[in-house]
């Protein structure tokens, strides 16, 4: 391996420094970790987004009744793509154990990371395997990620060459995973760091509007961004406390999750869209990085699901 990259440095030196210890979902200080997360994201949307998948990763080795490795930095790989497939197979060596085989797609912080959290489905149910990622068997493949957005993440399509999996390094029962009411806590993340990224963007627009001479329409853009800042802030507080207080409540809990994420991701396509009206092209052309922060918002929002997310939110209400 060769020498690791600034932008790994800075990861593991926030992992040694306790800014990736965040408290779990709702432990009674979820709005504090929205916040937290919140605050990444407007410092850098690219260590946020493996920050982010490093504290997911803690926070469901918590739920399991698991203790992370420590010093380790994780990572969460369940993204489902059809041109990629994975085998999950009984072991003929390893006692109860598996053989895993086959490619994962958009893997964030390969070569970076330590241990991955990896999902497959086996029998009709998702598995969540505890991985070390220095297992010879295990190999990355770049070349599918062009755009420059995120490129410090190294995601990877990732293949596994028959690579043994024993009892222990299973995450909870089969199904667990999808099924748990931390689930959908822990999907509230992203929309935390969304918000930082487009918050950012707002502090942007007010330091450069504060050089320039004074226009009541540009003005009049500041004040719609300012509010949408407020807005994100606010959605995440009351997500927060809401999960404390129905820390259990399943049903509710994916009805909060994917309500925020839509809210976020509409507020933070508005910021973008404001920014631009505000400020005209200039800083979309000549700024890198107001010009790198807009390409990794609106690819990293891009998570959300759109309708699908919200005719699931539609039916739920209907059994109400």
């Amino acid at each position: 391996m060769g020498q690791p990259s600034d932008f790994e440095k800075e990861f593991r030196q926030m992992l040694a420094a306790g800014a990736l210890t965040l408290p779990d979902p709702a432990s009674g200080r979820t709005a504090e970790r929205h916040q937290l997360l919140m605050e990444i994201g407007r410092a850098d949307l690219q260590i946020a987004r493996v920050a982010e998948a490093h504290t997911d990763a803690v926070s469901i080795l918590h739920e399991a009744g698991r203790v992370e490795v420590a010093g380790a930095l994780y990572g969460v790989w369940a993204a489902e793509d059809p041109s990629c497939k994975l085998v999950l197979r009984e072991s003929d060596t390893v006692p109860h154990g598996f053989v895993l085989s086959g490619t994962k797609a958009f893997c964030t912080g390969a070569s970076i990371i330590d241990r991955a959290l990896v999902t497959v489905r086996h029998r009709d149910a998702a598995h969540l395997i505890d991985i070390d990622l220095r297992d010879p068997s295990i190999s990355f493949d770049f070349d599918r990620w062009r755009t420059q957005a995120f490129d410090a993440t190294c995601t990877a399509v990732t293949t596994f060459d028959d690579l043994d999996v024993r009892p222990s390094d299973i995450v909870g029962a089969p199904g667990w995973y999808l099924e748990r009411v931390g689930f959908w806590h822990g999907a509230c993340g992203p929309a935390a760091c969304w918000a930082g990224g487009a918050v950012d963007l707002v502090d942007r627009a007010i330091d450069v509007a504060a050089i320039k001479p004074a226009d009541a329409h540009r003005d009049a853009q500041l004040g719609a961004l300012a509010a949408l800042a407020w807005q994100l802030q606010a959605m995440l507080q009351v997500a927060g406390d809401q999960i404390d207080q129905q820390p259990d409540d399943v049903s509710a809990a994916m009805r909060r999750a994917l309500m925020l994420r839509h809210n976020v991701e509409r507020a933070a396509t508005a910021v973008v869209d404001l920014f631009g009206r505000a400020l005209g092209p200039r800083p979309l052309i000549e700024d890198p990085t107001v010009i790198r922060r807009v390409s990794e918002l609106q690819l990293y929002i891009r998570q959300h699901h759109d309708e699908h997310d919200l005719e699931s939110v539609g039916r739920e209400m209907r059994r109400r």
